[in-house]
């Protein structure tokens, strides 16, 4: 896969103060992108301007070479976003949020296949519990799933790591490096002390 997401003089301002700004990026297949910076710097607003879910900026957005109003439907078709909260459904159990997630991207996809999905996540016995009945992690983990069940060459990750436990958070660094290592792009900001690689690069707010 071949992917290349561009910003140019980018720029975000909240409460009559500059979050970031002057702000080029280029970000490519085959790279884990961390960006780091103190709380209030504009870490997860970033991530929701570069995923498309904000347009209070200034600053031009490219895909693939072509302006991101031109190439949004072809962008968005390549995105997989996890935001801070895992965003499951209380009443519904892990078998039937994927079965919504899928439906949302207008996908049918099978039981067999989400039940793949939550088996790699560690959710084996659980796929009938209602969300609202696990814990905090296993909630997390109905999320990650989504990374396996919806296949994107683009991911965006706020926080992914919250609420893991060391097993989880060995498997979820080594999925993210598989998924760089064979030509997708993962943008990221975490608590987490990410293990160096050659595939990791950092960008620094604030």
């Amino acid at each position: 896969m071949s992917l290349c997401l561009q910003a140019r003089q980018l720029a975000c301002e909240r409460d009559d103060r500059w979050l970031f700004e002057g702000l080029d990026l280029d970000i490519k297949g085959g790279e884990i992108v961390r960006i780091e910076g103190p709380n209030g710097s504009g870490k997860t607003t970033l991530l929701k301007i570069l995923s498309g879910q904000l347009t209070d900026y200034r600053g031009e957005l490219f895909w693939n070479g072509a302006p991101m109003h031109q190439a949004r439907e072809h962008f968005l078709a390549n995105l997989l976003y996890l935001g801070h909260a895992p965003g499951v459904k209380a009443g519904l159990t892990p078998l039937e949020n994927l079965a919504w997630y899928q439906a949302l991207n207008g996908e049918k996809g099978s039981d067999q296949q989400r039940e793949q999905a939550l088996f790699e996540v560690g959710l084996v016995g659980f796929e009938d519990v209602p969300a609202g009945q696990l814990s905090a992690g296993q909630q997390r983990r109905i999320a990650l799933a989504r990374l396996t069940l919806t296949p994107r060459a683009l991911w965006v990750l706020d926080e992914p790591f919250t609420a893991i436990d060391r097993h989880g958070v060995m498997a979820l660094e080594a999925q993210l490096v598989a998924h760089a290592q064979s030509g997708g792009c993962v943008l990221v900001t975490t608590h987490h002390a990410l293990t160096e690689s050659s595939v990791l690069r950092r960008i620094q707010l604030g």
